[in-house]
């Protein structure tokens, strides 16, 4: 007995003194904090440390907003288009079919957006102007054409719009002109790296054109019931 004891709290010993090196990883392996950056300082992806106050994590903490008001919105739109798909369900009972909803057509958009950030994200890590070819191949945006059209396609459903709107009109269209907002700053953030040639001019006009794009869609369309039509749309 005593020496299973013994056996027992070595072992015991053995796992507390590995317990803080294991804190830092998650079941994957990846670890949740390097520490590297506990002196203000932050990696690139060209290998390159600068400053956490730096122009280029500045751009990237606002794009990385972004995406995260992006998330918000997704969130709120799922949960409308539910419940558009139950009322949907009773409408039907009684008078033709709808058509798709519009909050249900804006889901698939949203998530390419934010894997779109993704890119851009990388395209500001790489500086062009201290990066290697190769990581320099690694990069690249190409979105403003798409969302463009995408804003012409809801453009067509939308009413004239003859006076300024104020943000809001539902949880879908609030964080949807969240979105928007945190874009344009995003703009403002990178304009200064394409300015300097650090960015490439794409991920510019690609902000741009997606700020546009919220602006849009959180504008109501035509057919939306009465009740809605503070809302992004919930019928196109």
């Amino acid at each position: 007995m005593r020496a299973a004891l013994s056996s027992l709290a070595r072992s015991g010993q053995r796992l507390s003194a590995a317990t803080p090196a294991l804190r830092g990883f998650t079941r994957t392996g990846f670890t949740v904090y390097t520490r590297t950056g506990d002196k203000g300082k932050s990696s690139l992806f060209n290998g390159e440390r600068r400053r956490k106050d730096d122009v280029v994590f500045d751009a990237l903490g606002a794009v990385d907003e972004l995406s995260a008001a992006i998330g918000l919105a997704r969130a709120h739109c799922e949960e409308g288009a539910a419940g558009c798909a139950k009322e949907e369900a009773v409408e039907a009972s009684v008078a033709p079919a709808p058509g798709p909803a519009g909050l249900r057509w804006l889901l698939p958009q949203l998530e390419g957006a934010q894997r779109l950030l993704l890119d851009v994200g990388s395209a500001i890590a790489t500086p062009q102007t201290s990066s290697s070819e190769k990581h320099l191949q690694r990069v690249g945006i190409d979105g403003a054409a798409e969302a463009s059209a995408r804003i012409d396609t809801m453009d067509a459903q939308l009413p004239p719009l003859t006076v300024f709107i104020l943000p809001g009109g539902g949880a879908p269209a609030a964080a949807l002109h969240l979105s928007r907002a945190v874009c344009r700053r995003s703009e403002r953030c990178v304009v200064p790296l394409v300015e300097a040639g650090d960015c490439p001019a794409e991920v510019g006009v690609y902000l741009n054109r997606l700020s546009d794009y919220f602006f849009v869609a959180a504008r109501p369309r035509r057919g939306a019931s009465r009740r809605r039509q503070s809302g992004p749309g919930d019928r196109t």
